[in-house]
C-alpha cells in the first residue's frame, strides 16, 4: 500500500474540502469549460470544483482511498465526477483529448516529471490549457509542506523547455501563503504556470 492510499484513509480531508486559491482564481478569470482532468488528484478538491464550473472532469490518483474521498466529496456537492486509478509512470496520454488538465502540488521524481508534463503537452487540445501550482525547488526551508527532497521539487525550466511553443498566460514563481488543511500551511515558494496549447494551422 502507498503512502497517499494510508493518508487518505484518514476521515479528514488533509488539504482541506477548498479549492486551491489560484486554481479558483484562474478558472474564474479565463471562464473555461469543456473536458478537464486533474491529475494527481489526492482527494478530490479541485476536481470537484471544477464540476461546480460545469466542466465534465476526471481525475486521476493512485490513491484508492483519495479516489473514494473524491467521489464522497462530489456527491455531497451535488456534481459527477469520474475517478480513475492511475499510476503516472504508466499513464496513456490519448493526444489532444482535454480542454483542460490541472495539477495541484503533485510531486513526482524528475524523470517520471518529464514524462508527465511531456504527456500533458500532448492530450491538451490545440486552443486548450495546462494550469498548476506546484512547490518551487526553493520550498524546503519554508517547512510549510511539500516534498523535503529536492529531487521532487519543481524548476521554471522544465515549464520553459516543455512549453515553449504555447502562449504563456501567466507565469509565477515566488512567495504566496496558502491554508490547504492540515499538511499546506504559511508562507510557500511556489511556481505558477498557466499555458494554451497553440491552434493547428
Amino acid at each position: 500500500m502507498n503512502q497517499w492510499n494510508t493518508r487518505f484513509q484518514a476521515e479528514d480531508y488533509v488539504y482541506g474540502k477548498k479549492p486551491n486559491i489560484f486554481l479558483e482564481e484562474t478558472i474564474r478569470k479565463l471562464q473555461l469549460s469543456g473536458n478537464a482532468l486533474a491529475i494527481a488528484e489526492g482527494e478530490g478538491r479541485n476536481g470537484v470544483f471544477l464540476a461546480e464550473q460545469g466542466m465534465n472532469v476526471t481525475t486521476w490518483d493512485y490513491a484508492e482511498s483519495g479516489l473514494d474521498k473524491t467521489k464522497k466529496l462530489a456527491e455531497e456537492r451535488g456534481v459527477n465526477i469520474q475517478t480513475e486509478l492511475v499510476d503516472l509512470n504508466n499513464a496513456e496520454w490519448t493526444p489532444d483529448a482535454w480542454d483542460e488538465i490541472v495539477c495541484i502540488f503533485g510531486h513526482f521524481p524528475l524523470e517520471l516529471r518529464k514524462k508527465t508534463l511531456a504527456g500533458v503537452r500532448e492530450a491538451v487540445k490545440p486552443g486548450g490549457y495546462y494550469i498548476t501550482e506546484v512547490y518551487s525547488q526553493k520550498q524546503i526551508p519554508y517547512n510549510s509542506g511539500g516534498p523535503r527532497d529536492i529531487n521532487f521539487l519543481y524548476r521554471p525550466e522544465e515549464f520553459w523547455q516543455t512549453f515553449a511553443d504555447w502562449r504563456i498566460l501567466h507565469f509565477f514563481m515566488g512567495e504566496v501563503v496558502r491554508n490547504e488543511g492540515e499538511l499546506h500551511n504559511g508562507l510557500s515558494h511556489v511556481i505558477q504556470f498557466v499555458g494554451q496549447k497553440p491552434y493547428r494551422d
